[in-house]
């Protein structure tokens, strides 16, 4: 279904799966942490589905289009909630609970959108355009949520995965580990750029688009 639009209705198509996606990301790790005993994300607004209050000028905007144009890849990020892991009641865990907040909120967004994509199908035969609407727009809320879930739950700081790792490590390991992060976006990149992060996301990631279609 994807392979047979242009770039603009892609596009126009995309919006909303893609602004969903990465507002409920964030607003999940929020309210978990409001939930836990923090709420730096709530006093900040930041617990809310207006997209503007989490998007990053760079990671956002300029980054996913710099990639889109030159490399033929989307990368990029939304802006984080803040989480202050002193206010949490038992920090290491509550952090890890916190991380996996976001990657379940894009698994249940994916199944939704399974959902959407299989009406879109079953309407095809009467409803023209509002189906073929419905199954575009299904099948790339799956394809985005769920790439956002697996490329988040990767164990490298300040991923989410690195997060939950960072919290099931002893603590003096912990500590090592945690000296990686300001070094963490540049290690994505290069595994971006040289194809192993393609290579071991695209198997997870189409295995979970199989399962929510209802082809895997």
């Amino acid at each position: 279904m994807m392979e047979s639009i242009n770039q603009i209705q892609m596009i126009a198509v995309a919006m909303l799966p893609v602004l969903f996606a990465i507002t409920l990301h964030e607003v999940a790790h929020g309210w978990v942490a409001s939930r836990l005993g923090d709420q730096t994300a709530a006093m900040l607004g930041r617990l809310t589905i207006n997209p503007l209050r989490h998007i990053d000028p760079v990671g956002t905007v300029l980054v996913p289009i710099a990639t889109s144009l030159i490399g033929g890849f989307l990368f990029g990020w939304a802006k984080p909630v803040p989480v202050d892991m002193r206010n949490l009641r038992q920090p290491r865990r509550d952090m890890a609970l916190v991380a996996l907040a976001g990657p379940a909120a894009n698994l249940l967004m994916a199944t939704l959108w399974g959902l959407v994509a299989k009406l879109g199908l079953a309407m095809s035969s009467g409803f023209g355009s509002v189906a073929v609407f419905l199954q575009l727009a299904g099948e790339i809320g799956i394809l985005i949520n769920v790439l956002l879930m697996v490329l988040n739950l990767v164990p490298i700081l300040p991923l989410d995965g690195g997060r939950v790792l960072y919290a099931l490590l002893p603590a003096d390991w912990a500590r090592r580990f945690g000296r990686t992060e300001p070094y963490g976006l540049i290690i994505l990149v290069v595994l971006l750029l040289s194809g192993v992060l393609g290579q071991v996301l695209w198997p997870v990631v189409n295995a979970f688009r199989g399962i929510l279609l209802g082809g895997g």
